[in-house]
């Protein structure tokens, strides 16, 4: 008895198709055949209203979300399909949540189920158990398939012979082996990324630099099969690829990211963790398996400073070596509770820094464990890094020519491949033109562009190389400049104070030796325990610099000097007296009358008050002239002769007379001896001249 009654015909037939990788619907050919002959069996059985759904095509069937099965469900609840047309059960779904979903609405609403075999009703019970076993089956079949699939792969990587993709660099045998790139450039430009990043210790770094000097990289071109290789600009994950890759380090690895599964949405999602960094988690390393770009120990060094210099995203991590002009950012840890200290800029400019541990501050809005200035302890510091260095100043003088060298060497080397690459691509070019018959202009102009088109790219790298020979006819180092050098190798401190000593060589300095620094704040003195690189740690004692003191404090001679000054002038008077001795402002500018209000008001300093001084029983040297009737000269000499006592507070400064010296006895008969003493002119009417 047929099972496909009127009901069902009135309804519309679902064809539904699935495939389960995109690789199968590019290439598994039969099954969209099948797929058309599925449409016409369903017109065989009577329905004129056949609808196709082919959405899911190259989705996996296994639990994921699948936008074409959840229409046909959603078909089937509004009553519109009277069938559901597939090849087999697995099609329809490979595990028993979506099998058993559609068996029960298909049961409930009274649509068939149709395969090449027979038609099924999920309300009969007899057919209800064959499509259960069906659906099980197909669940049990995809967990073989994938079980001896995954365990087939797992085995041929313990013998390092699994090879998903190869790395640009390499080139994979007949024999499932892989060997380094014979192309001599291909091998430089991976060489150049290794280098740089021994150099410049940043990935981002290396990035700006290829950028910064147009240097190309090479890259595989996607696809399947013999993809061949492509130069161009690289981007950051091209050089993190080739950092992180262990393959570069002759070793193979497999298993280095895991999966998990997770349910969103009553669906599993199968998520790929990240990285494994630890190499002892990945499933299988095998040392020495090919010839190698660099050795494991550098391999793992990278690693380290990679993860390093990651900001932020490490409780132990010191971070990467940024902008800012303190020295210790990222290597100084609290005594207290471990964390690593933060670095803070303040004031005008950011010239002011500051070291903060913040605690459990963001946690528990508790206080800051440790702070202080960062200026004091960058100085010791840095005179303790100059002390162990100094034995090897000129070392680092020759080093650093031999970095000048190398840095145009690797520059000059790539240009000089990509005009060999280039000759030969132009010749290729040519020989494939010559081998054409110039009669068929079709395709004997379409070879004559691209061989124009190479030759444009050789003259381009040509004239690129020429450019650079003339900037080098100017040697890098003049005989001079190697003199310079050397000298400063000698004074390796005079060299670390120079000018052309940047803050980020300084830091670079600085991490290659210094490991860590625990610091904790000790009454007024910072405690330090310095971690070397190598294993041994230095102990010492950095004084804490007081409140209000910074190296913008003015002098506390300076200070004193106005304290007196404000007793007897006014602020525009003392500004001209401490520019005239050479006094400098804490920044290092010129004294003005803002400058000076501003020190008193800091320090408590009272404004001069106009006649204090007569209050006081102090003259001036004018003053004291008009007194005893001489001149200013006369007065300077009983001054300087021991007669008359005077107070000069620095150079520049009036001199301090007290009244009552002036009323002695003693120093009136001098100043008269020395008014009678002094020639007078026979003429009447000639005057005095006051000094």
């Amino acid at each position: 008895m047929s099972k496909i009654a009127p009901d069902h015909l009135a309804r519309a037939a679902f064809v539904y198709v699935r495939q389960s990788t995109a690789y199968q619907v590019a290439n598994n050919l039969e099954s969209q055949r099948r797929r058309c002959a599925l449409v016409e069996r369903a017109r065989q059985l009577g329905w004129n209203d056949v609808q196709l759904i082919d959405d899911d095509l190259g989705k996996s069937g296994g639990g994921t979300v699948r936008p074409g099965f959840q229409k046909l469900l959603a078909a089937i609840c509004e009553g519109r399909v009277g069938a559901v047309v597939s090849l087999e059960a697995s099609r329809l779904a490979r595990n028993g949540r979506d099998w058993h979903t559609l068996l029960e609405f298909c049961g409930l609403v009274g649509t068939l189920i149709v395969d090449e075999d027979a038609a099924y009703d999920p309300r009969s019970p007899n057919d209800r158990l064959l499509l259960g076993m069906k659906g099980t089956m197909s669940e049990m079949e995809l967990s073989v398939f994938r079980q001896r699939s995954i365990e087939a792969m797992r085995q041929k990587a313990r013998r390092g012979e699994l090879h998903l993709t190869v790395a640009v660099g390499y080139l994979k045998t007949d024999d499932d082996r892989i060997e380094k790139d014979p192309d001599r450039r291909v091998q430089d430009g991976i060489l150049l990324v290794f280098r740089k990043f021994a150099e410049l210790q940043s990935v981002r770094q290396v990035l700006l630099w290829f950028r910064q000097e147009n240097v190309l990289v090479p890259a595989i071109m996607q696809g399947r099969g013999n993809r061949p290789i492509e130069w161009k600009t690289p981007v950051y994950h091209t050089l993190y690829h080739v950092l992180t890759n262990p393959v570069y380090a002759g070793s193979y690895a497999y298993g280095r990211r895991g999966t998990r599964v997770t349910i969103e949405g009553g669906r599993k999602r199968i998520m790929r963790d990240n990285l494994r960094r630890n190499w002892k988690d990945w499933q299988v390393l095998i040392h020495d398996h090919h010839e190698g770009y660099i050795s494991w120990a550098e391999f793992e060094r990278n690693q380290h400073l990679i993860a390093d210099n990651a900001n932020g995203k490490s409780y132990m991590g010191r971070g990467s070596v940024r902008r800012g002009e303190a020295l210790l950012p990222g290597l100084f840890r609290c005594a207290r509770c471990g964390r690593r200290l933060h670095i803070q800029y303040t004031g005008k400019g950011g010239n002011t820094q500051r070291y903060i541990c913040r605690g459990a501050f963001s946690a528990k809005a508790a206080d800051n464990c440790i702070g202080f200035g960062g200026m004091r302890v960058d100085r010791h510091v840095a005179q303790e890094v100059l002390d162990r260095l100094q034995p090897l100043g000129i070392e680092a003088a020759l080093a650093a020519m031999e970095a000048q060298t190398e840095r145009q060497g690797d520059k000059r080397q790539q240009i000089e491949n990509a005009i060999q690459q280039a000759q030969y691509e132009a010749a290729r070019a040519r020989r494939q033109y010559d081998a054409v018959d110039p009669d068929n202009r079709m395709v004997a102009g379409e070879l004559e562009r691209r061989w124009n088109e190479k030759l444009l790219q050789l003259r381009d790298l040509e004239m690129q190389l020429q450019q650079f020979n003339r900037a080098k006819e100017t040697p890098a180092l003049s005989a001079e400049d190697h003199a310079k050098l050397m000298t400063l190798g000698k004074d390796l401190v005079k060299a670390w104070n120079s000018q052309g000593a940047s803050i980020e060589t300084r830091k670079k300095i600085i991490r290659l030796l210094i490991e860590e620094i625990v610091v904790d704040v000790v009454g007024d003195t910072l405690a330090l325990v310095i971690h070397w690189q190598g294993g041994d740690h230095t102990e010492m004692t950095v004084k804490k610099n007081k409140v209000g003191q910074t190296r913008w404090t003015v002098a506390a001679d300076v200070v004193d000097l106005v304290r007196v000054l404000a007793r007897q002038l006014p602020d525009y008077a003392i500004a001209a007296i401490l520019n005239r001795s050479g006094k400098l402002t804490g920044r290092g500018a010129a004294w003005t009358r803002a400058h000076v209000c501003g020190l008193r008001n800091t320090n408590d300093i009272p404004v001069y008050r106009e006649g204090e001084r007569v209050e006081r029983g102090e003259i001036t040297l004018d003053e004291a002239a008009d007194v005893l009737q001489v001149s200013r000269a006369t007065v300077y000499r009983l001054i300087t002769s021991g007669v008359l006592p005077a107070q000069q507070l620095c150079p520049g400064a009036p001199l301090i007379i007290r009244h009552d010296d002036v009323q002695q006895d003693g120093v009136r008969r001098e100043a008269e001896a020395r008014r009678r003493r002094r020639p007078r002119s026979q003429n009447q009417l000639q005057k005095l001249l006051d000094l």
